[in-house]
């Protein structure tokens, strides 16, 4: 039988269970190290010891948080992601994506605000990474709908008042500037702002602290260590989350499938160091994404040093510069930035010009210089065009057409693929793997790229030890629960696009389009009857209107069979037929349609019309 003394020793040899368990979470690399003492217990041991003494279950259950993208999964643009635990919920970007080809009359398409409508009492407002349209374009549509905090930093908030100011909110919403390092209460949650580079000053991830663990959101960002305005990436956060423990990690996909580092962005400066001494004598015309504001100060600084003036073209372009010059993002010297109106005032060698239109944009200020449909430019042999931007996916065509324009003119034309004009804003597979390798994240969900982006930085995320268990591919509408030991797709939201017209959001839709596109490709015929309702006799027509199918003068006798083959429908009509006008206007669409495909292989929208005498 033990002695009393005995069984004393044995306890005190052994740590006191509520004492070990509070020392858990202290961790030291892959060992778990307990206070004054020198000996280490591995991770192994302590489960082991753990289960010997205890029955419940080694992981602890939190209150689950769900996250549900409405946009940015399998898409380019659209950017905005929903963050919900208990009775709270924000919102991370509201952005905007460019209609297809295959949305004609579309100028933009927003994401469906749903969910969050339906939601609104428990929304506690909204954060925002960067100022870049596909991450706050459509905050102003949300805005008119629910009315909370905005949150972002400082440029950032500048170019929404902007936004605010053309729909009418400018004094509606609450705006708050937030610094990097700093943390903004959402409820139960908090969301810890983290500096990083991208292609606009302002950038930042967020760090989401929840009661489930910390969500680590990288926005768009890149590692550049030579940024413009001197500003590094904050690794060493992102390390720091990564030893507390990251529970989920969604990290930008753009550039997932291209090997090594992103370029810094003073490689531009140096590429428009060369091309300026090389276009002496010219005049300068450079094509930029408006809100590249690093690289229009390069361009500014270029001018300086080579004494030129600069003029500035496009809407975007002068909204963006103008909020930049008063937020003190951009340094210009007294008397280099010029009006429009006062380049005639100096020989070509002394002018720069800043231009949008570096997608092709039909309605862009190069694309109106390229078709010598600009009100103030003309392209001459004697300028020297840089397009310092890369084609987005889509665009390739637009770009080439506008570059064959200016080369027909006479121009030099210098484009990305001959000189360093451009580097992307987004991180390549290297910087990707750095963020992993940080962070350390139990869960990992790719974001903000089509499906291929998706799966090839899912792969990246295997190749770095990640099981694939832990990998969520997306699509938007999902909700994606976890409470800290699991991570699942639970349910389905309401989610999708809606498209914006002119002032109508959302009245256009997938009839809408299939009508447009019918339109678009065969043109449209009208048939117009006039009936005396009482004595039910047709007293005019049938009349035949063509627009966008054939040039009626130029084929009359096709249109006069037409016109025939209704007439003798009509007369062999009933009388009941005559008074059932929707069955009438059937049959003459039925037959007209079977007369145009057989003679012309082609199927025009056949509107007919009949109106009452």
């Amino acid at each position: 039988m033990a002695t009393k003394e005995g069984k004393e020793g044995k306890a005190a040899a052994l740590p006191k269970k509520r004492n070990y368990r509070r020392r858990m979470p202290k961790q030291n690399g892959g060992e778990l190290v307990t206070k004054g003492r020198a000996k280490t217990v591995t991770r192994t041991a302590a489960f082991a010891a753990s289960q010997s003494r205890s029955n419940h279950k080694q992981e602890l259950r939190r209150t689950p948080v769900r996250i549900i993208p409405l946009g940015g999964l399998n898409e380019i643009g659209k950017n905005m992601t929903v963050f919900e635990c208990s009775n709270d919920m924000f919102i991370l970007d509201c952005g905007l994506a460019f209609p297809d080809g295959d949305m004609p009359g579309v100028d933009i398409v927003i994401p469906d605000f749903t969910y969050v409508e339906a939601n609104r009492d428990k929304l506690r407002g909204i954060v925002l990474t960067h100022g870049h349209e596909d991450h706050i374009g459509g905050l102003a549509y949300l805005l008119k709908k629910v009315n909370v905090p905005v949150y972002g930093t400082k440029l950032t908030l500048g170019l929404v008042k902007g936004k605010l100011e053309e729909h009418g909110l400018a004094n509606a919403v609450k705006l708050c500037e937030v610094q990097p390092k700093r943390t903004v209460k959402m409820g139960c949650m908090g969301v810890e702002f983290i500096k990083v580079n991208h292609s606009i000053p302002g950038s930042v991830g967020m760090a989401i602290h929840t009661p489930a663990g910390i969500i680590v959101h990288t926005g768009d960002f890149k590692v550049d260590f030579s940024p413009v305005d001197d500003d590094v990436i904050d690794l060493a956060r992102f390390g720091e989350l990564g030893s507390r423990g990251v529970l989920a990690l969604m990290a930008d996909s753009t550039n997932a499938e291209r090997s090594g580092f992103t370029r810094s962005e003073r490689t531009v400066g140096e590429s428009f160091d060369k091309l300026f001494k090389r276009a002496t004598g010219k005049r300068i015309i450079i094509a930029t994404f408006s809100s590249n504001i690093h690289r229009i100060q390069q361009i500014i600084d270029n001018a300086q040093r080579s004494n030129r003036k600069v003029a500035v073209f496009g809407r975007s372009m002068v909204n963006v510069i103008s909020t930049a010059l008063e937020l003190g993002y951009l340094n210009v010297p007294k008397g280099i930035l010029i009006d429009i109106d006062e380049m005639s005032r100096y020989p070509d060698e002394r002018i720069v010009l800043i231009t949008t239109g570096s997608q092709g944009e039909p309605m862009s200020a190069l694309t109106r210089m390229a078709m010598n449909s600009h009100k103030k430019v003309v392209i001459t042999p004697n300028d020297f065009i840089i397009i310092s931007a890369n084609p987005i996916p889509g665009n390739e065509k637009h770009v080439t057409r506008v570059v064959n324009e200016l080369m027909k003119s006479g121009a030099e034309v210098i484009y990305e693929a001959m000189y360093e004009v451009h580097v992307s804003g987004h991180a390549c597979q290297e910087e990707l793997k750095l963020i992993q390798a940080l962070t350390k994240p139990k869960f990992f969900i790719p974001v903000h790229g089509e499906y291929k982006h998706l799966v090839k930085h899912a792969q990246i995320a295997y190749s770095m030890g990640m099981p694939e268990s832990n990998v969520i591919i997306g699509e938007i509408g999902n909700v994606i629960e976890t409470d800290g030991v699991s991570m699942k797709v639970v349910s389905q939201v309401p989610s999708g696009r809606v498209m914006v017209d002119g002032l109508g959001v959302g009245d256009v839709g997938s009839i809408v389009l299939r009508d447009r596109k019918h339109l678009a490709q065969d043109g449209l015929i009208i048939v117009v009857i006039g009936i005396e309702r009482t004595a039910n006799l047709i007293v005019s027509g049938p009349d035949i209107i063509s627009r966008g199918f054939v040039y009626v003068r130029e084929s009359e006798e096709l249109m006069e069979e037409a016109r025939q083959i209704l007439l003798d429908t009509l007369q062999h009509c009933s009388a009941q037929e005559l008074k059932e006008w929707g069955t009438l206007k059937n049959k003459l669409r039925d037959v007209l349609s079977d007369y145009i495909y057989g003679k012309t292989k082609r199927s025009p929208m056949i509107l007919p019309i009949i109106m009452e005498v």
